[in-house]
């Protein structure tokens, strides 16, 4: 009785708050305090599992990925990446909204994050299709949805937390698995993309000025080289991912410092409180949620959810629809880092049970998640894009449904599709799964 007690306040008192817009890491400390008085828990057993929660030596790859794409924000960076994504394709009829796809699929490459990807690009490419005649809920959700590919293309902080979520997972080997992943998703809005410009007429691009092309070239080559540093280093095994984050973070202060230009030195000082604000907030949140997995592990919680589950179907590919449709609904109410920390011990035990590796179920959560950050009530990457193309999130979300609609579809493919996340692991890594 005092298990299910706890259980209630633990997930009940988490859900009410959430409801209530309390911020996601106290909403998961108030409700597992509570949990732990009902069951009589020390909370230094609970201090312990946050301070085990942020000291992870893996974990250091995180700030340096944050500081890069800091970097990669405060240099300017984006602008020359939107201009090779033009000198690729501008050209075309609907030549912006391909721009978008692509230079979303280079952006997150290097910064890992969707929301940074919004802010970054969505500030130069949603004004640019507004100009040309797009829609702007049109511009706005394209923007935000191909804005995920900066979770699933490496470098991808949420792949270091399943990573530790999960434990015994490698993380150069989930980097190599998400590659194939992003870039499908890339190339499902592309498709659409080209549907939708014969059917609305899209203006026709204007490109590259001629004799431009090189220097384009040229300018967007060397940040790309930073998806290479990190892909070649950890696929061939000449550093670990931590090794590789900060080689590519000292890369990109290279580049933004000395190549071109383009950050001072006064200005490092904003872009280390910058990556301080993100860091702390992503920190808080892996601590709190591991002691909120903690109460759920003392409390029986993940294998009551297991055993409810295999007891639906031992079917795979059933399960798997199931799982979906849970990490999708999730995903519109939690932030990616918690779901993730919590959500992992959970269902990855149901989902090895029958036969899912757990390096593709990575990339299915991760990509599922990733979802979440462009529906309402709480994706932050849809609040950015809504924000900087001054637009109502009500709207705008209800005129992203056909974008959802490649989302779900390029997600179904992947989750019943292994070769598309294990294909570059077991080719270029000697992946056994």
């Amino acid at each position: 009785m005092t298990e299910m007690l706890a259980g209630i306040v633990l997930i009940g008192g988490f859900a009410v708050m959430l409801a209530a817009k309390i911020p996601v890491s106290f909403a998961m400390l108030l409700s597992t305090l509570a949990s732990a008085l009902i069951t009589g828990t020390n909370f230094s057993v609970l201090v312990r599992q946050m301070v085990d929660g942020a000291n992870n030596f893996s974990l250091l790859s995180i700030p340096f990925f944050i500081v890069m794409g800091e970097f990669m924000s405060a240099g300017g960076i984006s602008e020359k990446i939107v201009s090779l994504a033009n000198l690729a394709v501008g050209r075309f009829r609907g030549g912006l909204a391909y721009v978008n796809v692509l230079d979303s699929m280079f952006f997150g490459g290097i910064s890992g994050s969707a929301v940074a990807d919004v802010s970054s690009l969505g500030t130069i490419v949603i004004p640019m299709m507004k100009d040309q005649g797009y829609d702007e809920d049109f511009a706005v959700g394209l923007t935000v949805t191909t804005a995920c590919q900066g979770v699933l293309i490496p470098p991808s902080h949420n792949m270091v937390i399943y990573a530790l979520a999960a434990g015994g997972v490698s993380i150069g080997t989930l980097f190599m698995a998400g590659l194939l992943p992003g870039i499908a998703l890339g190339c499902g809005m592309i498709l659409m993309c080209m549907v939708m410009s014969k059917r609305y007429s899209f203006p026709k691009g204007t490109g590259i000025p001629k004799g431009q092309g090189w220097r384009v070239l040229k300018e967007g080559i060397l940040p790309i080289l930073t998806l290479v540093i990190i892909m070649v280093g950890t696929g061939a095994g000449v550093f670990t991912a931590t090794e590789a984050s900060a080689i590519a973070c000292v890369y990109t202060m290279v580049l933004a410092l000395a190549v071109f230009r383009s950050v001072r030195l006064r200005d490092i000082g904003r872009v280390i409180k910058n990556s301080l604000k993100t860091l702390a907030i992503v920190m808080t949140l892996l601590a709190t949620a591991k002691a909120f997995a903690y109460m759920m592990t003392e409390l029986r919680i993940p294998a009551a959810i297991s055993n409810g589950l295999l007891s639906i179907t031992g079917n795979r590919y059933i399960l798997l629809l199931i799982i979906n449709v849970l990490l999708l609904v999730l995903g519109c109410f939690m932030d990616m880092a918690p779901l993730i920390t919590i959500m992992t011990p959970i269902l990855l035990p149901v989902i090895t049970s029958v036969g899912v590796d757990p390096v593709h179920f990575g990339v299915i959560m991760i990509f599922n998640l990733a979802v979440g950050l462009c529906t309402p009530p709480v994706g932050s990457a849809l609040f950015v894009g809504c924000a900087i193309g001054r637009t109502p999130i009500e709207r705008t979300a209800k005129n992203m449904l056909p974008l959802y609609a490649v989302m779900v579809v390029v997600l179904l493919l992947v989750t019943y599709i292994p070769g598309i996340s294990l294909s570059l692991p077991r080719m270029l890594m000697g992946y056994a799964g």
